[in-house]
């Protein structure tokens, strides 16, 4: 596990030191007037900062292979209105309804 974790801080950190030289670059770029070409490191210094969050977030998935549980509502017995005692009151089970 904590290889992992190592892994992915590196990962951030690398993804974050590109952001920082995009930023710098953007400035430098700005100060020199060289127009629209600014916007290109600019969106690299603006989005860089979300996938490097969501990489360094995306671990390991779980373990768990038995995806999700059925549903099944807890429902109050209902009355047979026939008055049939055959049940005691009880539904009977879905299988056995036809």
């Amino acid at each position: 596990m904590s290889d992992d974790i190592s892994f992915r801080q590196r990962r951030y950190l690398l993804m974050m030191g590109i952001r920082s030289v995009c930023f710098l670059i953007a400035v430098i770029m700005f100060v020199n007037h060289l127009g629209w070409l600014v916007v290109i490191p600019i969106v690299g210094a603006i989005f860089i900062p979300y996938f490097a969050v969501v990489f360094a977030n995306g671990g390991r998935e779980p373990d768990n292979t038995r995806g999700f549980m059925e549903y099944r509502p807890n429902l109050p017995t209902t009355r047979d209105p026939g008055g049939s005692s055959s049940h005691n009151g009880h539904r009977p089970p879905p299988d056995e309804l036809n």
